[in-house]
């Protein structure tokens, strides 16, 4: 098959890990032909080109900026997508007849490319669901759905209901993801929908106790405790509130040190409150070099998950597969809708609470304080990412309703 997949991850070969790359070389590695829109905001100041490797090709696309940049020109850039993807289609795709069409959210705003490849290639399409937009946004008080800023929330929830009318097939994240698309979204063909996780190609990771010493001593981490990670976004879909909650609550803990690895919008917030605190038993990271980063990662003891909890949308962060493949347990404090948390425990590879119950988040950082039950969760976490978020599993998924 000729497929085509529109994403906004910024990338240039297939062999950069993450869960679309990995997802589009099963595709190459089943022999079909795989043509990808990767775009590049105009900051990099890099023209829209054609990359040819022989066996795929990426077009990079330069669109406006959309992350690290105001409102007004986020707004804009967004809107400008599915006319800039559907342009870019049209110049460097002319000559490809495709069959199966495949995007991801965010963004909503790519209905009109989805549509045109359709209609002139008569094309299958298949949406992996990864954010649900406007409604994160009205949970979060980013929106509102009446007055005058309901406007914009109508607007959007209208993009939103197209291109799920463009979507043959919806991929979700899991079945608290499935429930809630059929829950808000009653038009839409039941059985269409289905779970198509988040996915890796798993990576063997070995752990060398001496670069794992020395990357720990190089960063003034403890060798002689819990090491507890967050790595990733540092915005309001994480609820930093109770991050910060959480650290006060165990500034003394002896047994348990925090790290915490990434950016975003409330990066300020957390490492104003650190610095107020004075919590010595955790450091925040801003950036580190990715060897340092990888290695860093690969060597500490229980992953951390946090997320709002006024969302009202299930959410279930692709940063889960990270800890998963280094074997390492999982702590997630997560808002009540999600089933993240309840995978978690029943797969028992780690514990969940909700954001907000700090008792029973300081019950679960005692309870992984403890060598044994982290080596048991740490092999079950391992053995369940092989066994449920292969790329090549979700790829299955898809490729079922082709064959």
């Amino acid at each position: 098959m000729n497929v085509l997949f529109l994403t906004l991850l910024d990338f240039h070969a297939l062999d950069e890990s993450g869960i679309y790359t990995d997802l589009m070389r099963e595709f190459v590695s089943d022999q079909h032909k795989v043509y990808i829109i990767s775009p590049t905001e105009k900051r990099k100041q890099q023209s829209t080109r054609l990359i040819d490797k022989g066996t795929y090709k990426i077009l990079k696309l330069q669109i406006g900026n959309i992350q690290k940049t105001n409102v007004v020109e986020k707004g804009i850039s967004t809107l400008t997508l599915e006319s800039k993807f559907k342009q870019g289609i049209k110049t460097y795709f002319s000559d490809v007849k495709f069959d199966l069409v495949v995007y991801s959210t965010p963004p909503i705003t790519l209905q009109k490319a989805v549509s045109y490849v359709k209609k002139r290639d008569n094309a299958k399409s298949y949406l992996l669901l990864k954010d649900i937009f406007p409604q994160n946004a009205v949970d979060l008080g980013m929106m509102k759905k009446t007055g005058v800023k309901g406007i914009l929330h109508s607007f959007f929830r209208a993009k939103e209901k197209d291109l799920y009318k463009q979507s043959d097939y919806i991929g979700c994240m899991s079945q608290a993801n499935v429930d809630f698309l059929i829950r808000n979204n009653p038009e839409l063909l039941h059985q269409n929908i289905e779970i198509c996780p988040n996915s890796i190609e798993p990576k063997v990771v070995k752990l060398d106790v001496e670069r794992s010493n020395n990357i720990k001593v190089k960063y003034n981490i403890p060798l002689d405790k819990t090491i507890f990670i967050y790595g990733g976004n540092l915005g309001k879909p994480q609820g930093i509130d109770f991050l910060i909650e959480c650290l006060k609550s165990n500034r003394n803990n002896e047994n348990a040190y925090f790290v915490i690895a990434g950016s975003g919008t409330e990066f300020s917030k957390l490492q104003t409150a650190l610095q107020k605190e004075k919590i010595e038993n955790a450091q925040l990271f801003s950036q580190l070099p990715r060897e340092d980063y990888e290695i860093l990662a690969n060597s500490c003891d229980v992953g951390l998950i946090f997320l709002d909890r006024r969302f009202t949308i299930p959410n279930f962060p692709s940063r889960l597969l990270s800890y998963m493949q280094a074997s390492m347990p999982v702590l997630a404090a997560t808002d009540p809708n999600t089933d993240i948390g309840e995978i978690i425990e029943n797969g028992n590879f780690g514990r969940s609470c909700e954001s907000g119950d700090l008792q029973r988040f300081n019950q679960h950082i005692q309870e992984l304080c403890s060598v044994k039950i982290r080596e048991s969760m740490g092999v079950n976490s391992r053995l369940y990412l092989e066994k449920h978020y292969t790329s090549k599993h979700s790829y299955n998924i898809i490729m079922r309703h082709f064959k």
